[in-house]
């Protein structure tokens, strides 16, 4: 069967890391294996997906086991391969990125760790795509956030790296116990673990409210949904920048794959939840770019771009949502090929984002943008990769972030004749968060890349090995490869749609019918053209032309350096200043008025209002709502276990029928 090609690739990329920790740990073959058994996992897997697209057979695996539920039972279908697409991809190409990024003979004692964890995470996150019971889904859900805070927390010699490392596996926490409460609602209501069957018609409205809004909490704490993002920043910047692309660019995706999921649950949800899905994307995204742009650290302004991205992915389910509720087939598949696209867009342009910054980081040893400067000379593969993905991240064309932009943009705009004509309003909005992304990253790549570099380290960058740009290179090219030929991927979106909707709209209304896939080819494969034509005519004709030479009136200028260049703070300063209500910059001058001043000095910096204004805040309080019960906190390892023994007396107690036996008495 299909189901068992993909279960060995799961399996390969689960134990791939095991060579390396029995092997000596200054040795690279260990990491060598790990990569090979990656690569062997993730052929296997994709072509499991390939067949199982191509409908050789049923893919559904089902097995008795000893535990004390039901069964085994995994399953795959249309909806399930988008997802395990980017993550057999990702997986593959970060395993080679990491020979050269994190060779195990320059760290003998992080890397065998890395390696095992990179398998197991992957392994995991499969499992939960593949997952068709409870438990079974609870159980790689908690591999998964384990196997992610040991990869945070990589580097964890570093009191930052800590801290983001526990702050990564709380969230976690958090959203495995909210996943517990839906799934034992779940297991309620259906009377079984079987997961993704729709609730039956008996369950009341508050009851369905109460499991969506869990599965909607402890799914979307892994997504990254703003307010709940509060882990993403710091995990993101801290782990090693190929442990970076995967959390960004595949395991977030795991918790939208949960959502929807979750919607599927809902027979005819109410429109009410489309509309909430809808305003929650729009906060995500308008303030995932507005935090971006007050950035210091590079990778951080990436984090914030995932809290972006998944905004605008959900605002393609939530107009799908409405579509369902209001039963309109174009807003469902428009609305959800949005969303599925985007997803993912968003895996290949962020990680490839994160790649190249860990490229910067490889080579400067550091992520501090106003320490960085002139890297396009030193370092042209990785600006020209950074570039195409900020084109791709900006939605602008011919690169795939357009393309799956515009989808829910006519999503959006199809609303207009009906009475549901107020959801357009969402897409000035969705525009305004283009522009600003396209002023994040003009900051981004003109501070990085171009001026003259600012620090040493900078100006001794170099190139990469071809270790981290092969991974580089082909998500590029799948970038481009999307933005043009994006009707290619229309049969598999038209069969996860049908598989996420439960009715066959695809077959009456195809996407490829709903917006201009061919004309945006024709338009993209021209704008190349041009671009190539002028480039070369510039490059033979008018560069080689000997240039005339004056001097100019310079105004005291003399020459560039890294004091008269825009910093990061400087650039963006006019776009944070309006955001301030929300971003809250801390800001540090020092004040110069005199005729002739001294050195002067400004620093800048936006803070993660959630974490440090509102959830550090509540945590002391509970603190010191707890000083009390220190008291019970002898050290003393015979008192805590006498307290585990009073712990079981009562819980045993709480089993006995007391009110019972007291009625027994009385009868006797």
């Amino acid at each position: 069967m299909i189901i068992w090609l993909v279960m060995l690739g799961v399996g390969a990329t689960a134990i791939s890391g095991l060579p390396g920790m029995l092997l000596p740990r200054r040795s690279s073959l260990g990491q060598y294996l790990a990569t090979a058994l990656v690569l062997v996992g993730s052929t296997l897997g994709g072509a499991g997906i390939i067949a199982h697209l191509a409908g050789i057979s049923t893919n559904v695996l089902v097995n008795d086991w000893s535990l004390p539920w039901k069964h085994f039972c995994i399953g795959l279908d249309a909806l399930g391969a988008i997802f395990l697409v980017p993550i057999f991809v990702m997986s593959a190409l970060g395993s080679i990125y990491g020979l050269g990024y994190w060779p195990q003979g320059r760290n003998p004692r992080t890397a065998p760790r890395l390696q095992l964890c990179w398998g197991l995470m992957a392994a995991a996150m499969a499992m939960v795509v593949l997952a068709r019971d409870g438990v079974l889904l609870l159980m790689a859900w908690e591999v998964m956030a384990v196997a992610a805070f040991l990869l945070v927390g990589t580097d964890d010699d570093q009191i930052q790296v800590r801290n983001a490392a526990w702050i990564y596996l709380v969230a976690s926490h958090l959203s495995i116990l909210s996943l517990f409460g839906f799934f034992a609602l779940l297991n309620l209501t259906t009377g079984s673990f079987d997961l993704w069957h729709a609730l039956p018609d008996s369950v009341s409205p508050a009851l369905t409210a109460v499991i969506f809004g869990l599965g909607a909490i402890g799914f979307g704490l892994k997504a990254g949904v703003m307010p709940l993002h509060f882990w993403l920043p710091g995990a993101h910047a801290s782990a090693p920048s190929h442990v970076s692309a995967f959390l960004s660019g595949v395991l977030l995706k795991v918790g939208i794959y949960g959502l929807l999921r979750v919607v599927m649950l809902l027979q005819n949800p109410p429109a009410i939840w489309g509309i909430l899905v809808l305003i929650l994307g729009t906060v995500s995204a308008l303030l995932g770019v507005a935090f971006a742009l007050g950035q210091h650290d590079l990778k951080r302004l990436l984090a914030y771009h995932s809290v972006e991205n998944i905004g605008i992915i959900l605002m393609g389910l939530g107009v799908a949502m409405i579509g369902l509720s209001t039963h309109r087939p174009a807003w469902v598949i428009l609305g959800m090929g949005g969303c599925l696209l985007h997803v993912w867009n968003h895996g290949l342009f962020k990680s490839l984002l994160f790649l190249t910054a860990g490229s910067v980081v490889h080579a400067t040893h550091t992520r501090e943008i106003d320490a960085l400067g002139g890297l396009g000379r030193r370092m042209p593969w990785t600006a020209a990769f950074f570039a195409i993905g900020a084109v791709a991240i900006c939605g602008l064309p011919p690169l795939n972030g357009f393309i799956s932009e515009l989808l829910i943009y006519l999503g959006l705009f199809g609303s207009v004749p009906s009475k549901w004509g107020g959801i357009a309003l969402v897409a000035p909005i969705l525009a305004m968060v283009g522009a600003l992304a396209v002023a994040c990253f003009v900051k981004a790549l003109g501070i990085v890349f171009l001026g003259t570099a600012r620090t040493p380290a900078a100006a001794k960058a170099h190139e990469s090995p071809w270790a981290m740009r092969m991974p580089m290179a082909v998500l590029a090219a799948g970038c481009v490869m999307i933005g043009l030929f994006s009707t290619l991927l229309a049969p598999l979106l038209n069969a996860a749609i049908t598989s996420w909707a439960g009715r066959d709209y695809a077959s009456h209304t195809p996407i490829e019918s709903l917006y201009p896939g061919r004309a945006i080819t024709v338009g993209g494969l021209s704008l190349i053209a041009g671009s190539v034509f002028i480039g070369l005519l510039y490059r033979f004709l008018i560069r080689h032309q000997q240039p005339r030479q004056a001097g100019t009136w310079d105004c005291g200028y003399i020459s560039v350096g890294p004091r008269v260049q825009y910093t990061a703070s400087s650039f963006a300063q006019m776009l944070v200043r309006i955001f301030h209500w929300v971003l809250r910059p801390h800001t540090q001058r020092t004040e110069t008025i005199d005729l002739f001043p001294g050195q002067s000095a400004f620093h800048s910096s936006v803070p993660e209002v959630v974490l440090d204004s509102m959830l550090v805040n509540v945590w002391v309080w509970i603190k010191s709502l707890l000083v009390p019960a220190r008291g019970v906190q002898h050290g003393r390892v015979q008192q805590y276990v006498l307290y585990i023994l009073l712990a079981l007396v009562v819980l045993l107690v709480l089993q006995i029928p007391l009110l019972e036996l007291i009625r027994e008495m009385f009868r006797h």
